[in-house]
């Protein structure tokens, strides 16, 4: 018991005195903040027009699909794949929007 008392101490001990090492100056915090944000903006984006590619080809597949199964309603799917498309991209154009925003 004593033995595991004195571990926990000596961590403990070893954690209080690290707090002041990893303070940072005003200049360190802000950039560190920036390049943070600038890492977190380019990962999200990359999600974003990422699923909205794979989004986007999932609905070209599924028309092609549809026109092909009835010729005759062809229109009508292209129609509501061109929708599709335009609102799915728009989502993108929000996303990079919102990336320069909070950049």
């Amino acid at each position: 018991m004593n033995k595991l008392r004195y571990i926990f101490f000596a961590t403990l001990a070893l954690a209080l005195m690290a707090i002041p090492a990893m303070a940072q100056g005003a200049a360190d915090n802000e950039s560190s903040v920036n390049a943070a944000k600038a890492i977190g903006g380019g990962i999200g984006f990359g999600l974003a027009a990422g699923l909205a590619g794979i989004g986007q080809g999932l609905v070209g597949s599924r028309a092609a699909e549809g026109a092909a199964r009835n010729p005759g309603a062809a229109a009508t799917v292209q129609t509501l794949m061109i929708i599709a498309l335009a609102l799915i991209e728009s989502l993108v154009l929000f996303a990079l929007l919102i990336v320069f925003v909070k950049l």
